[in-house]
């Protein structure tokens, strides 16, 4: 499947050998156990451990993430089982890590337990490949580019080249992109990793994770750790998320057209500051963005003028949700403050693009600026 587009290969990634009156994509598979003589040596053995529906998801996903090659994927009950059982698999006490100071909001949670793990972590922003100072002596460079939420972009190769020289393995937080916009295999990391309750499954309905790995030992390692955490995805979960992966390349394109389109209209706006989009031929990010994504997302920052001018805007959109995630089919977009954590003006809006026509969701977003700035 290496040389197929990215929707042939959506559609068809994971699916089994046709069977003549099976369906295509067989149904979930519901099993705490399964039948089981003699030595334990089989496929399928017990729930927490393997499960059909678990592994047709795991083929269509490293097809996706790395197209003709030999990969593994693990799916996980969540994008932070998924984040944690990286880490929590790789380090012991006195080794060290190096994160993102400006990544994922509960990524300081991560920090608080690795240190009292008595891991030391460094951390430095994404920006301005900013964690290469970082390097000497780590056992892990966690990478989030782009940036959640404030859509920086690091040089992947050049950080995954500097890490292995200096005997660092690398692990890249995907979720925003997703293998459709981004590969970090390609570009040389050890582990890609993705909360799939955003993009990947698109619909805000189901909570799922991954790591895809090259080299089996880290799979072996990831995997061992699910096995003791038990943080297991849902057959029903699991099931509904490989169907998901169908439309993937149909949502993805528009997102990030109508992300593109969303921008430019927010670079005209007086009252809008701020402005963070990797696609938009004037971001910072840009440079760097269009060498190492294929697509650049569906999610676009920006600032108002404070915390009431914000929630004014919220307020009067008609097509858009006031929700936290992002990368679902219907746009969503937040005040991303209210949180704490993350190290944004009271203003600071994190705008999710959903598949509505653009011309509606443009015209609302025009409508509620006006009607904030009154």
């Amino acid at each position: 499947m290496s040389t197929m587009g990215d929707g042939t290969r959506a559609v068809r990634a994971g699916l089994p050998v046709p069977e003549q009156f099976e369906p295509p994509l067989p149904g979930p598979v519901f099993a705490a156990h399964f039948h089981l003589s003699g030595d334990p040596t089989g496929p399928y053995t017990y729930g927490r451990d393997t499960n059909p529906t678990w592994t047709h998801l795991e083929r269509a996903i490293g097809e996706l993430e790395a197209p003709g090659e030999e990969v593994e994927t693990t799916v996980f009950a969540s994008g932070m089982a998924a984040i944690t059982s990286v880490l929590l698999s790789q380090v012991r006490s006195g080794d060290a890590v190096v994160l993102p100071d400006d990544g994922y909001q509960a990524l300081p949670l991560v920090r608080e337990q690795l240190e009292a793990y008595g891991v030391e972590v460094r951390t430095a922003p994404t920006g301005g490949d900013a964690q290469l100072a970082l390097l000497e002596g780590a056992k892990v460079l966690w990478i989030e580019s782009p940036s959640n939420p404030g859509l920086d972009v690091c040089d992947i190769r050049r950080l995954v080249e500097a890490a292995h020289a200096a005997g660092v393995l690398v692990a890249v937080d995907n979720t925003l992109a997703t293998p459709i916009g981004q590969r970090p295999l390609e570009l040389g990391a050890d582990f890609s990793v993705a909360s799939d309750t955003k993009g990947m499954t698109g619909h805000g309905d189901i909570l799922f994770g991954h790591v895809t790995c090259r080299d089996p030992r880290l799979t072996a390692d990831v995997r061992r750790w699910r096995k003791i955490a038990g943080a297991i995805p849902g057959p029903m979960e699991a099931w509904l998320a490989h169907r998901s992966l169908a439309t993937l390349h149909l949502r993805i394109d528009r997102q990030c057209t109508t992300a593109l389109a969303l921008a430019e209209v927010l670079a005209k706006r007086a009252e809008v500051t701020g402005l963070r989009y990797p696609g938009l031929p004037g971001d910072p990010s840009h440079p760097v963005a269009a060498r190492q994504m294929r697509r650049f997302g569906s999610v676009v920052s920006f600032e108002l003028a404070d915390r009431e001018a914000a929630e004014r805007f919220l307020s009067a959109l008609r097509l858009v949700d006031d929700a936290t995630s992002f990368g679902g089919v219907r746009s969503t977009a937040e005040r991303r403050g209210r949180w704490g954590g993350d190290a944004v003006a009271e203003g600071f809006i994190r705008f999710s693009v959903g598949v509505e026509d653009s011309e509606d969701l443009l015209a609302d977003v025009e409508q509620a600026l006006n009607a904030a700035a009154r």
